[in-house]
C-alpha cells in the first residue's frame, strides 16, 4: 500500500486522483495514517439489478404518500 504525507498529498491532489488505482494511497500526517483515498466505485446498481424478481413496486414512485410492506 502506498503512503502519501498530506502536503505532497495536497499539491499534487489532481494528479494524485488520475493515478488512483483500487487499493487507494493512505494520507499520513507526521508519519501517521489518517485518511486512505478510494475511488468512488458505485456497485448499488449491481446490488438493485440482483433484486429485481425479489422486489415488487406498488404505487408511484415519485410520490411521497405513505405506503406499507407487503
Amino acid at each position: 500500500m502506498k503512503e502519501i504525507e498530506a502536503a505532497k498529498c495536497k499539491a499534487q491532489c489532481l494528479v494524485l486522483l488520475d493515478q488512483l488505482d483500487a487499493d487507494g494511497p493512505t494520507v499520513a500526517k507526521q508519519g501517521k495514517p489518517v485518511a486512505r483515498v478510494l475511488p468512488n466505485v458505485s456497485e448499488d446498481a449491481e446490488l438493485i439489478r440482483s433484486l429485481r424478481h425479489m422486489i415488487k413496486v406498488q404505487g408511484d414512485l415519485m410520490t411521497t404518500g405513505s405506503w406499507r410492506e407487503s
